[in-house]
């Protein structure tokens, strides 16, 4: 049985912009989390985050989707937001993460959705689009790639892997403003640290960069370049929406344009940000997955 902390739900009490009603499920033995906004009966924008974050960065975007009628469903990925936490950083594998969503999408019997991602939400949603490729629709990428180890990963991101497992300080709130253009106000701050109120809640944080593919063994290595293969077959909507200040996935807009034939003929996008653009472009992030869809039925 997985050792794992549970966040107590004081530390989400009165966030800025968070007032979502909270929704869960069990996945292998573990309490998931999970906003569901909008109608029930549209097709799901499922909404998924990467490092270090929660669903609280895509407060700004979950509002304006739903309200455009689209059922939108942003999960906390386990070890992250008001999910579980297993507390070792070996209780953490790119698999398990795999298991975690896959099991999520199957248990609400999620169909016709459309993928926006970012970071670790684009290593594990385009997965999981290709793995399971019926429930799909369409694909939203900002600032994402599905690395293979095959090239190698620029020096921005050999640096924070560094840290990410060795910092002995490893301030959650200020590692997102760094990633941002803008400065975070004091209780952004405490939203995006509310997860984890000591070091024993960041395991599922401090393992995830130890775990992209950087080199031809990795264990996923494999598995993505089978997902490589569908997503090159891909002719549903692919729309990147990358923004302009990231060192880490920059150009791989361009790469995965290049490579998926979903993309061709579409209003791609250069959005104004750093890493976490959500933070920096969060409309236009939201209005360009509103825009593709309008534009799919109309």
């Amino acid at each position: 049985m997985i050792d794992f902390v549970r966040t107590p739900e004081e530390n989400f009490k009165n966030l800025p912009n968070y007032a979502f009603e909270p929704n869960y499920i069990d996945v292998d033995g573990l309490r998931m989390h999970y906003v569901d906004e909008g109608p029930k009966e549209a097709d799901p924008v499922l909404m998924m985050h990467g490092e270090p974050s929660w669903s609280y960065l895509y407060r700004h975007m979950i509002p304006i989707c739903a309200a455009a009628g689209h059922r939108v469903i942003a999960p906390d990925l386990i070890g992250f937001g008001k999910s579980d936490k297993p507390t070792q950083i070996s209780d953490y594998s790119y698999q398990t993460h795999m298991n975690w969503m896959t099991a999520f999408i199957e248990q609400l019997d999620l169909k016709n959705i459309t993928l926006v991602c970012q970071d670790w939400g684009s290593l594990l949603g385009l997965r999981l689009a290709a793995e399971n490729e019926s429930r799909f629709k369409a694909i939203v990428i900002g600032n994402g790639m599905l690395p293979t180890g095959d090239q190698s990963p620029p020096s921005a991101f050999k640096v924070w892997k560094t840290f990410a497992l060795n910092s002995p300080w490893f301030p959650i709130g200020k590692i997102i403003e760094f990633g941002s253009f803008k400065s975070l106000s004091k209780d952004e701050l405490r939203a995006y640290n509310a997860p984890f109120p000591s070091a024993k809640y960041k395991a599922g944080a401090r393992a995830f960069p130890a775990l992209v593919p950087v080199s031809t063994d990795n264990p996923a290595t494999e598995a993505n370049r089978e997902a490589w293969k569908v997503l090159e077959k891909w002719e549903k909507p692919f729309l990147t929406t990358f923004s302009n200040g990231d060192p880490i996935t920059r150009g791989g807009d361009k790469y995965m344009q290049s490579r998926i034939p979903g993309s061709n003929g579409l209003p791609h996008k250069t959005l104004k940000g750093g890493h976490f653009l959500q933070e920096d472009s969060g409309t236009e992030f939201a209005q360009a997955v509103n825009d593709l869809l309008a534009s799919a039925t109309s």
